[in-house]
Formats: structure tokens, C-alpha cells, sequence
């Protein structure tokens, strides 16, 4: 009888090690990415830091929100932000602030023949701006999807969607 739980429990342990290391490229890349999307809202809203942005996103970027429409291409996307950030002052705070809703980041790793060439983001997010009197209040909350690329062993999105936008 102690023969067998043992071969039982080793069994037991032998499945739980293998769950735990499938899973561990799966939540690095969860990791990666939730760290590349923090860097691109933080690049966009925070500091107008185009180099950064020009940095992940692929040339023939594509975006499409549900309320401002189609933009293609990398270039014509970074002119948007651009006339934005160009009517800042410096040392300003900045005008909207995106805020990650917890626990709604997912990812989807995309597999070509079993080597990982893409990954599907989802999560909800919303904006607070800042009112006439220097306070933050909440705006729409929204879903997005990134569909990234790994170009050269770097990620970059290739296209971006925004859409669900709803009053709080």
C-alpha cells in the first residue's frame, strides 16, 4: 500500500512540475508585454515620447478606434500624438492619464509550426483628464487589442484596436 502512494504521490508531483513549467514561458510573455504596453501609454500620456513610441510599433501600423476612426500607418500615427504633445508646456502634468483596470490584461501567444511569432493583448483601460481646475475625473473606460510582433527578437504592435467606449 505505501508502494503505491508513493508512486502516486510522485506521480501527483511529476504533473504539477510540468504544469508549472508549460506555463512559465506563457506568463514571462504576459510579463513582456504587459511591460511593453505600460511603456507605450506611459511614452504616449505621460512623457510625448515619440522615439519610444516610433520604437513599438511596426512602419505599417494600423489603428482603429471605434470613436476617432482608422489611422494607417506608424508615421500618420505619430503625427497625431505629435500636434498633442506639441501643445504641452513642459513640466505640465499631463492632460489624461490611462489607467489599466486590474486583473484585465490578457495574452495569447501566436505560434507559427510551434516557434512563437505574435501575441494577442486584450485588456480595459480608462482615462482620467484634468478639468478646468487642475483635478483628474474619470472618462470612458474602453477595451483594446494589440496584436504584437516579434520583429528581430523585438516586439512591436502591428495593429492596435480601441473600441467599447463607455461613460462611467
Amino acid at each position: 500500500m505505501e508502494f503505491i502512494r508513493n508512486i502516486a504521490l510522485t506521480l501527483l508531483l511529476c504533473c504539477c512540475a510540468h504544469a508549472v513549467w508549460s506555463q512559465a514561458p506563457d506568463r514571462e510573455l504576459q510579463l513582456t508585454l504587459k511591460n511593453r504596453d505600460s511603456l507605450l501609454f506611459h511614452a504616449a500620456f505621460d512623457t510625448c515620447d515619440l522615439n519610444t513610441m516610433k520604437s513599438l510599433f511596426t512602419e505599417d501600423f494600423e489603428f482603429y478606434h471605434d470613436k476617432g476612426g482608422f489611422t494607417e500607418g506608424r508615421d500618420a500615427f505619430l503625427n497625431q500624438i505629435s500636434e498633442g504633445c506639441s501643445k504641452r508646456t513642459a513640466g505640465d502634468p499631463p492632460p489624461t492619464l490611462r489607467i489599466l483596470v486590474d486583473d484585465s490584461l490578457e495574452v495569447f501567444p501566436l505560434y507559427d509550426q510551434g516557434k512563437l511569432y505574435g501575441a494577442i493583448q486584450t485588456g480595459s483601460h480608462y482615462f482620467e483628464s484634468l478639468n478646468g481646475r487642475g483635478v483628474y475625473e474619470k472618462g470612458d473606460i474602453a477595451k483594446f487589442t494589440h496584436l504584437w510582433l516579434l520583429d528581430d527578437k523585438v516586439w512591436k504592435i502591428r495593429r492596435e484596436l480601441s473600441y467599447d467606449h463607455k461613460s462611467q
